[in-house]
């Protein structure tokens, strides 16, 4: 005789949730989740949910850095990122790239953050080990956009 466990209905694959846009303040563009997960290789193992509330964790950690930016640029006529004058690749507009890319960066970095504690064994230990430098690294590419979009310089060095 053959036992197969099988998962409780309520377990079984769902179909899975649509990943609707994420409506920004107005001035920023409205995000994409597909866009976010395919530009940023975001495996379909992450929910549509926490995907989403990563993206609306990138989106506050990167106003916060553009919070006097798009108060600046509001007050010189332009209305959205997309009015602000910037050269254009592929199409669009280097800021909104940059900020498209700033967020995919940071919601990675969060995802891979928070998800890195599945596995407790000493494979995962060591696998959690090895993503700390790719976290920071994700982190440091997204800071990198948001200089960018200001027009600073991506190091700063103080003289002690």
């Amino acid at each position: 005789m053959s036992f197969v466990a099988r998962p409780p209905a309520s377990q079984m694959e769902q179909p899975p949730a649509e990943e609707v846009p994420v409506i920004n303040d107005g001035f920023f563009p409205d995000i994409d989740p597909v866009s976010i997960r395919e530009a940023a290789r975001i495996p379909t193992s992450i929910t549509p949910a926490r995907l989403r509330a990563a993206i609306l964790g990138a989106i506050m950690t990167v106003e916060i850095d553009l919070r006097a930016f798009a108060m600046a640029s509001v007050a010189a006529g332009h209305s959205t990122l997309a009015d602000v004058p910037a050269p254009q690749l592929d199409g669009q507009s280097v800021q909104m790239i940059r900020y498209t890319r700033a967020i995919a960066l940071y919601a990675k970095a969060e995802l891979i953050d928070r998800h890195r504690d599945f596995d407790t064994t000493a494979a995962g230990g060591a696998q959690a080990d090895e993503l700390g430098p790719t976290i920071g690294e994700l982190r440091r590419d997204a800071q990198h956009a948001v200089r960018d979009i200001l027009g600073r310089t991506r190091t700063q060095v103080d003289l002690i």
